[in-house]
Protein backbone atom coordinates (compact mmCIF):
# COMPACT_ATOMS: atom_id res chain seq x y z
CA UNK A 1 0.00 0.00 0.00
CA UNK A 2 2.81 2.41 0.95
CA UNK A 3 4.52 1.75 -2.37
CA UNK A 4 1.29 2.69 -4.14
CA UNK A 5 1.14 5.95 -2.22
CA UNK A 6 4.74 6.77 -3.08
CA UNK A 7 4.12 5.99 -6.71
CA UNK A 8 0.96 8.03 -7.23
CA UNK A 9 0.14 10.37 -4.35
CA UNK A 10 3.44 12.09 -3.56
CA UNK A 11 4.29 12.97 -7.19
CA UNK A 12 0.78 14.30 -7.68
CA UNK A 13 1.06 16.58 -4.67
CA UNK A 14 4.49 17.81 -5.66
CA UNK A 15 3.24 18.78 -9.12
CA UNK A 16 0.05 20.40 -7.93
CA UNK A 17 -2.20 17.45 -8.80
CA UNK A 18 -5.08 15.99 -6.80
CA UNK A 19 -6.67 19.38 -6.03
CA UNK A 20 -9.31 17.75 -3.87
CA UNK A 21 -6.60 16.73 -1.38
CA UNK A 22 -5.03 20.18 -1.14
CA UNK A 23 -6.10 22.77 1.44
CA UNK A 24 -6.07 26.48 0.92
CA UNK A 25 -4.24 28.24 3.71
CA UNK A 26 -5.84 31.55 4.64
CA UNK A 27 -4.34 33.69 7.38
CA UNK A 28 -6.92 33.98 10.17
CA UNK A 29 -7.79 37.30 11.77
CA UNK A 30 -5.87 38.00 14.97
CA UNK A 31 -8.87 39.61 16.63
CA UNK A 32 -12.57 38.94 16.78
CA UNK A 33 -13.18 42.75 16.61
CA UNK A 34 -11.39 43.57 13.39
CA UNK A 35 -12.04 47.20 12.54
CA UNK A 36 -13.16 48.29 16.03
CA UNK A 37 -12.01 51.69 17.25
CA UNK A 38 -10.76 50.11 20.50
CA UNK A 39 -7.58 48.18 21.20
CA UNK A 40 -8.51 44.50 21.48
CA UNK A 41 -5.99 41.87 22.63
CA UNK A 42 -5.23 39.24 19.98
CA UNK A 43 -7.08 36.01 20.51
CA UNK A 44 -5.04 32.92 21.39
CA UNK A 45 -7.28 31.13 18.89
CA UNK A 46 -5.19 32.81 16.19
CA UNK A 47 -1.99 34.12 17.83
CA UNK A 48 -0.03 31.85 20.14
CA UNK A 49 0.34 33.07 23.70
CA UNK A 50 4.10 32.58 23.66
CA UNK A 51 4.55 34.86 20.62
CA UNK A 52 5.18 38.57 20.62
CA UNK A 53 6.40 41.18 23.06
CA UNK A 54 4.83 40.65 26.51
CA UNK A 55 2.77 43.75 27.14
CA UNK A 56 -0.11 43.58 29.61
CA UNK A 57 -2.74 41.29 28.07
CA UNK A 58 -0.76 41.59 24.79
CA UNK A 59 -2.27 45.03 24.29
CA UNK A 60 -0.55 47.61 22.08
CA UNK A 61 2.20 49.61 23.73
CA UNK A 62 2.24 53.37 23.39
CA UNK A 63 4.47 56.04 24.88
CA UNK A 64 1.85 58.22 26.55
CA UNK A 65 -1.70 58.12 27.90
CA UNK A 66 -3.04 60.46 25.23
CA UNK A 67 -6.25 59.15 23.71
CA UNK A 68 -6.66 56.41 26.32
CA UNK A 69 -9.48 55.81 28.78
CA UNK A 70 -7.32 53.50 30.91
CA UNK A 71 -3.68 52.45 30.86
CA UNK A 72 -1.61 49.70 32.42
CA UNK A 73 1.57 51.09 33.98
CA UNK A 74 4.50 49.38 35.66
CA UNK A 75 6.36 50.86 38.63
CA UNK A 76 9.28 48.47 39.16
CA UNK A 77 10.68 49.32 42.60
CA UNK A 78 11.39 47.42 45.79
CA UNK A 79 13.68 49.91 47.52
CA UNK A 80 10.90 50.63 50.02
CA UNK A 81 10.59 47.02 51.20
CA UNK A 82 11.29 45.97 54.78
CA UNK A 83 11.76 42.23 54.29
CA UNK A 84 12.13 40.21 51.08
CA UNK A 85 12.98 42.16 47.90
CA UNK A 86 12.06 41.29 44.33
CA UNK A 87 8.93 43.38 43.70
CA UNK A 88 10.91 45.38 41.12
CA UNK A 89 10.41 42.36 38.87
CA UNK A 90 6.65 42.27 39.50
CA UNK A 91 5.46 44.33 36.51
CA UNK A 92 7.52 42.29 34.07
CA UNK A 93 6.29 38.93 35.36
CA UNK A 94 2.67 40.08 35.59
CA UNK A 95 2.85 41.06 31.93
CA UNK A 96 4.26 37.67 30.99
CA UNK A 97 1.54 35.78 32.87
CA UNK A 98 -1.19 38.06 31.49
CA UNK A 99 -0.92 36.20 28.17
CA UNK A 100 -3.47 33.82 29.71
CA UNK A 101 -6.11 36.55 29.85
CA UNK A 102 -8.89 36.85 27.29
CA UNK A 103 -11.07 39.79 26.24
CA UNK A 104 -14.30 39.12 28.14
CA UNK A 105 -15.07 38.44 31.78
CA UNK A 106 -17.07 35.21 31.66
CA UNK A 107 -18.23 35.57 35.26
CA UNK A 108 -19.69 39.07 34.99
CA UNK A 109 -20.06 39.43 31.19
CA UNK A 110 -17.98 42.60 31.30
CA UNK A 111 -16.60 43.67 27.92
CA UNK A 112 -13.85 46.16 28.78
CA UNK A 113 -12.21 46.10 25.36
CA UNK A 114 -15.52 46.86 23.69
CA UNK A 115 -15.96 49.82 26.04
CA UNK A 116 -12.66 51.59 26.71
CA UNK A 117 -9.52 52.48 24.82
CA UNK A 118 -6.78 50.71 26.76
CA UNK A 119 -3.04 50.24 26.20
CA UNK A 120 0.13 49.42 28.07
CA UNK A 121 2.21 52.58 28.41
CA UNK A 122 5.25 50.93 29.90
CA UNK A 123 7.08 51.66 33.14
CA UNK A 124 7.98 54.70 35.17
CA UNK A 125 11.73 55.23 34.86
CA UNK A 126 12.46 54.80 38.55
CA UNK A 127 15.70 55.61 40.39
CA UNK A 128 16.75 52.39 42.09
CA UNK A 129 19.31 54.27 44.19
CA UNK A 130 17.06 57.01 45.60
CA UNK A 131 13.54 56.29 46.88
CA UNK A 132 12.61 59.95 47.35
CA UNK A 133 13.62 60.77 43.79
CA UNK A 134 11.63 57.75 42.61
CA UNK A 135 8.55 59.13 44.37
CA UNK A 136 9.02 62.42 42.56
CA UNK A 137 9.32 60.61 39.24
CA UNK A 138 6.18 58.57 39.93
CA UNK A 139 4.18 61.65 40.90
CA UNK A 140 5.20 63.53 37.76
CA UNK A 141 4.45 60.53 35.52
CA UNK A 142 0.97 60.12 37.00
CA UNK A 143 0.24 63.82 36.69
CA UNK A 144 0.70 63.45 32.94
CA UNK A 145 -1.45 60.32 32.82
CA UNK A 146 -4.28 61.92 34.76
CA UNK A 147 -4.11 65.18 32.82
CA UNK A 148 -4.85 63.10 29.71
CA UNK A 149 -8.12 61.95 31.27
CA UNK A 150 -6.80 58.41 31.64
CA UNK A 151 -7.42 56.03 34.57
CA UNK A 152 -4.17 54.36 35.70
CA UNK A 153 -4.04 50.62 36.43
CA UNK A 154 -0.71 50.10 38.13
CA UNK A 155 1.51 47.05 38.48
CA UNK A 156 3.93 47.30 41.40
CA UNK A 157 6.47 47.41 42.72
CA UNK A 158 6.25 47.75 46.47
CA UNK A 159 3.45 49.63 48.24
CA UNK A 160 5.49 52.81 48.63
CA UNK A 161 4.21 53.73 45.17
CA UNK A 162 0.68 54.34 46.43
CA UNK A 163 1.84 57.55 48.15
CA UNK A 164 3.13 59.49 45.10
CA UNK A 165 0.33 58.08 42.93
CA UNK A 166 -2.28 59.36 45.39
CA UNK A 167 -0.53 62.72 45.48
CA UNK A 168 -1.19 63.02 41.75
CA UNK A 169 -4.71 61.57 42.01
CA UNK A 170 -5.76 63.95 44.79
CA UNK A 171 -4.26 66.89 42.93
CA UNK A 172 -6.76 66.18 40.14
CA UNK A 173 -9.78 64.84 42.05
CA UNK A 174 -9.40 66.20 45.58
CA UNK A 175 -9.39 63.89 48.62
CA UNK A 176 -10.44 60.42 47.52
CA UNK A 177 -12.03 57.40 49.11
CA UNK A 178 -9.80 54.35 49.43
CA UNK A 179 -10.51 50.64 49.23
CA UNK A 180 -7.31 49.17 50.65
CA UNK A 181 -6.89 45.38 50.53
CA UNK A 182 -3.84 44.23 52.44
CA UNK A 183 -2.40 42.11 55.25
CA UNK A 184 -0.93 45.31 56.72
CA UNK A 185 -2.34 48.76 57.44
CA UNK A 186 0.72 50.55 56.02
CA UNK A 187 0.18 53.44 58.43
CA UNK A 188 3.50 53.41 60.30
CA UNK A 189 5.06 56.78 60.97
CA UNK A 190 8.83 56.27 61.00
CA UNK A 191 10.64 52.99 60.26
CA UNK A 192 14.40 52.79 60.84
CA UNK A 193 14.49 56.57 60.76
CA UNK A 194 12.70 56.87 57.42
CA UNK A 195 9.26 58.33 56.76
CA UNK A 196 8.87 56.93 53.25
CA UNK A 197 8.63 53.19 52.66
CA UNK A 198 6.13 50.47 51.94
CA UNK A 199 4.86 50.49 55.53
CA UNK A 200 4.07 54.23 55.66
CA UNK A 201 2.19 55.39 52.52
CA UNK A 202 -1.25 55.86 54.00
CA UNK A 203 0.05 57.76 57.05
CA UNK A 204 1.69 60.21 54.65
CA UNK A 205 -1.51 60.41 52.60
CA UNK A 206 -3.59 61.30 55.67
CA UNK A 207 -1.07 63.93 56.76
CA UNK A 208 -1.26 65.60 53.35
CA UNK A 209 -5.05 65.48 53.12
CA UNK A 210 -5.08 63.15 50.14
CA UNK A 211 -7.77 60.85 51.58
CA UNK A 212 -11.37 61.39 52.60
CA UNK A 213 -10.93 59.46 55.83
CA UNK A 214 -14.66 58.83 56.25
CA UNK A 215 -14.48 56.89 52.98
CA UNK A 216 -11.53 54.60 53.70
CA UNK A 217 -11.85 50.86 54.28
CA UNK A 218 -8.98 48.47 54.97
CA UNK A 219 -9.77 44.79 54.35
CA UNK A 220 -7.81 41.67 55.31
CA UNK A 221 -5.52 43.11 57.99
CA UNK A 222 -3.81 40.49 60.11
CA UNK A 223 -0.62 39.17 61.64
CA UNK A 224 1.36 39.83 64.79
CA UNK A 225 1.83 43.45 65.80
CA UNK A 226 3.98 45.90 67.70
CA UNK A 227 1.08 46.56 70.07
CA UNK A 228 -2.12 44.81 71.12
CA UNK A 229 -4.17 46.94 68.72
CA UNK A 230 -2.14 47.52 65.59
CA UNK A 231 -5.00 49.35 63.91
CA UNK A 232 -5.90 51.94 66.55
CA UNK A 233 -4.42 54.77 64.48
CA UNK A 234 -6.49 53.79 61.43
CA UNK A 235 -9.70 53.74 63.46
CA UNK A 236 -8.83 57.09 65.04
CA UNK A 237 -8.73 58.66 61.57
CA UNK A 238 -12.20 57.34 60.80
CA UNK A 239 -11.12 54.38 58.65
CA UNK A 240 -13.26 51.27 58.63
CA UNK A 241 -10.97 48.37 59.55
CA UNK A 242 -12.02 44.86 58.53
CA UNK A 243 -9.59 42.40 60.08
CA UNK A 244 -9.16 39.06 58.38
CA UNK A 245 -10.97 37.22 61.18
CA UNK A 246 -14.15 38.98 60.03
CA UNK A 247 -13.62 37.51 56.55
CA UNK A 248 -12.96 33.87 57.35
CA UNK A 249 -15.35 31.23 56.01
CA UNK A 250 -17.70 33.64 54.26
CA UNK A 251 -18.51 35.47 51.08
CA UNK A 252 -17.44 39.12 51.08
CA UNK A 253 -20.27 40.22 48.79
CA UNK A 254 -22.34 41.51 51.76
CA UNK A 255 -19.32 43.46 53.03
CA UNK A 256 -18.84 45.09 49.64
CA UNK A 257 -22.47 46.17 49.57
CA UNK A 258 -21.74 48.10 52.77
CA UNK A 259 -18.51 49.46 51.30
CA UNK A 260 -20.35 50.81 48.25
CA UNK A 261 -22.66 52.67 50.59
CA UNK A 262 -19.69 54.07 52.49
CA UNK A 263 -17.92 55.24 49.33
CA UNK A 264 -20.94 56.95 47.80
CA UNK A 265 -20.51 58.75 44.50
CA UNK A 266 -17.18 60.42 45.18
CA UNK A 267 -13.85 59.48 43.60
CA UNK A 268 -12.35 56.22 44.90
CA UNK A 269 -8.91 54.66 44.59
CA UNK A 270 -8.45 50.87 44.87
CA UNK A 271 -5.13 49.60 46.24
CA UNK A 272 -4.61 45.83 46.41
CA UNK A 273 -1.51 44.34 48.02
CA UNK A 274 -1.09 40.73 46.86
CA UNK A 275 -0.12 39.76 50.41
CA UNK A 276 -3.77 40.26 51.36
CA UNK A 277 -4.15 36.76 49.94
CA UNK A 278 -2.99 33.80 51.97
CA UNK A 279 0.60 32.82 51.03
CA UNK A 280 -0.67 29.37 50.18
CA UNK A 281 -2.24 31.06 47.14
CA UNK A 282 0.26 33.88 46.60
CA UNK A 283 3.68 33.02 48.07
CA UNK A 284 5.56 35.40 45.79
CA UNK A 285 5.55 38.47 48.01
CA UNK A 286 7.85 40.24 50.42
CA UNK A 287 6.00 40.23 53.76
CA UNK A 288 3.70 37.18 53.81
CA UNK A 289 1.22 36.59 56.63
CA UNK A 290 -0.65 33.33 57.16
CA UNK A 291 -4.44 32.88 57.37
CA UNK A 292 -5.24 35.39 54.65
CA UNK A 293 -7.95 35.96 52.10
CA UNK A 294 -8.64 33.53 49.28
CA UNK A 295 -8.42 34.49 45.60
CA UNK A 296 -12.21 34.08 45.47
CA UNK A 297 -12.59 36.71 48.19
CA UNK A 298 -10.14 38.96 46.37
CA UNK A 299 -12.26 38.74 43.24
CA UNK A 300 -15.42 39.40 45.29
CA UNK A 301 -13.87 42.58 46.68
CA UNK A 302 -12.93 43.89 43.25
CA UNK A 303 -16.23 42.94 41.64
CA UNK A 304 -17.92 44.60 44.59
CA UNK A 305 -16.37 47.89 43.46
CA UNK A 306 -18.54 47.92 40.35
CA UNK A 307 -20.53 51.13 40.31
CA UNK A 308 -17.96 53.13 42.25
CA UNK A 309 -16.33 56.19 40.73
CA UNK A 310 -12.93 54.53 40.45
CA UNK A 311 -10.20 56.96 39.44
CA UNK A 312 -7.24 54.59 39.76
CA UNK A 313 -6.19 51.12 40.89
CA UNK A 314 -3.01 49.31 41.77
CA UNK A 315 -1.83 45.75 42.38
CA UNK A 316 1.42 45.72 44.34
CA UNK A 317 4.05 43.60 46.09
CA UNK A 318 4.32 40.70 43.62
CA UNK A 319 7.85 39.34 44.09
CA UNK A 320 8.48 36.71 41.39
CA UNK A 321 11.71 35.27 42.87
CA UNK A 322 9.66 33.80 45.74
CA UNK A 323 7.25 31.94 43.46
CA UNK A 324 8.95 30.06 40.67
CA UNK A 325 5.58 28.70 39.47
CA UNK A 326 4.51 32.17 38.32
CA UNK A 327 1.13 31.71 39.98
CA UNK A 328 1.39 34.80 42.18
CA UNK A 329 1.98 36.98 39.13
CA UNK A 330 -0.78 35.12 37.27
CA UNK A 331 -3.15 35.89 40.14
CA UNK A 332 -2.05 39.51 40.05
CA UNK A 333 -2.69 39.73 36.31
CA UNK A 334 -6.19 38.34 36.77
CA UNK A 335 -6.96 40.76 39.60
CA UNK A 336 -5.82 43.66 37.43
CA UNK A 337 -8.14 42.45 34.67
CA UNK A 338 -10.98 42.35 37.22
CA UNK A 339 -10.13 45.96 38.13
CA UNK A 340 -10.33 46.97 34.48
CA UNK A 341 -13.74 45.30 34.28
CA UNK A 342 -15.24 47.45 37.06
CA UNK A 343 -14.05 50.82 35.80
CA UNK A 344 -16.72 53.40 34.96
CA UNK A 345 -18.30 53.06 31.50
CA UNK A 346 -17.45 49.39 31.01
CA UNK A 347 -20.32 47.62 29.25
CA UNK A 348 -21.81 44.33 30.42
CA UNK A 349 -23.25 42.11 27.73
Amino acid sequence: MWSLCRTFIRPALSTGGLPSLRRSVVAPPVSRSYGTRFNVPPSAEFVSRVSGIPTMNKLPHQESAEGLDAAFIGVPIDTGTSNRPGARFGPRQIRVESAMLRSFNSGTRAAPYDSLMVADIGDVNVNLYDLKDTCTRIREFYRRVLSAGCIPLTMGGDHTIAYPILQAVAEKHGPVGLVHVDAHADTSDVVLGERIGHGTPFRRCVEEGLLDCSRVVQIGLRGSGYSADSYAWSRAQGFRVVQVEECWFKSLAPLMEEVRGQMGGGPVYLSFDIDALDPGFAPGTGTPEIAGLTPIQGVEIIRGCRGLNLVGCDLVEVSPPYDTTGNTALTGANLLFEMLCVLPNVKYL
